[in-house]
């Protein structure tokens, strides 16, 4: 039996969800320079926050939250109105099974409907399978900035990516 996957504006409902996902990568803390673990409260206050272009969606495999992804604008500065940084997380168990290209692709559809023309990702540089999946979506490294985060006793170099809608 196919399973049913879509991807929808998140909730109030999918915040402990999207918290859930989110606490693993804090836990691994090999994908965000995020520290506190997370709760539903605490995406609701991300969201609380998001200016009209700001956009949380989470994707589904029969009606389960499996992953989620974010446009966050770039800055609050409108000379950077154009730009905004893309993310997407999934639950571990679904890594590698092509949801992470599905979630991406639909950020940069909306993206584009957003208006937005300079897309960003933050990876760190140690993870090369997030650097590898973002190049075959079309980013491009620009640069990397060194000893930007401190995690884990140790300092972190973060790759900053774009993606140019034309």
């Amino acid at each position: 039996m196919e399973k049913k996957v879509e991807i929808k504006e998140a909730t109030v409902n999918d915040y402990q969800s999207v918290a859930d996902i989110y606490n693993e990568f804090i836990r691994l803390g090999n994908a965000t320079m995020e520290e506190s673990i997370k709760t539903a409260d605490s995406i609701a206050g991300w969201v609380s926050k998001f200016h009209n272009r700001e956009k949380l969606y989470v994707l589904q495999e029969d009606g389960i939250n499996i992953g989620w992804g974010i446009i966050k604008r770039y800055s609050d500065r409108e000379g950077y109105r154009f730009a905004c940084e893309t993310a997407v997380y999934l639950t571990s168990s679904k890594i590698g099974k092509g949801y992470g290209t599905m979630m991406k692709k639909y950020l940069i559809k909306v993206c584009r409907q957003l208006d937005y023309k300079h897309l960003i990702a933050k990876i760190f540089a140690t993870n090369e399978t997030s650097i590898l999946y973002n190049e075959k979506l079309g980013y491009t490294i620009v640069g990397t900035q060194k000893n930007i985060g401190f995690k884990n006793d140790k300092w972190v170099d973060v790759v900053i990516m774009q993606y140019l809608i034309e």
